[in-house]
């Protein structure tokens, strides 16, 4: 669907009802703007909660992990970029 919308003056636009209905965007959701390539990519959002751990709690983690070996290994190495 391609749909011409204005922007306010103060930037903001208002996404189409169909729209927002069909993503699920509900009053006070939340969409991710990308600017790629000299385009909006407009993305449905969600916040979350984020848990922060202490070094003392991932000492303890890291004590109790029985994983060893080319297994763990393999395992640590997958996560880094």
């Amino acid at each position: 669907m391609r749909q011409s919308i204005p922007v306010s003056r103060r930037g903001q636009i208002t996404l189409p009802m169909p729209v927002r209905k069909r993503l699920g965007i509900e009053s006070g959701g939340m969409v991710i703007v990308e600017e790629k390539e000299g385009e909006l990519i407009l993305r449905t959002g969600v916040v979350m909660e984020i848990d922060t751990y202490s070094d003392e709690d991932m000492r303890i983690w890291d004590k109790e992990d029985t994983l060893a070996g080319p297994k763990r290994t393999a395992i640590l190495k997958s996560f880094k970029p």
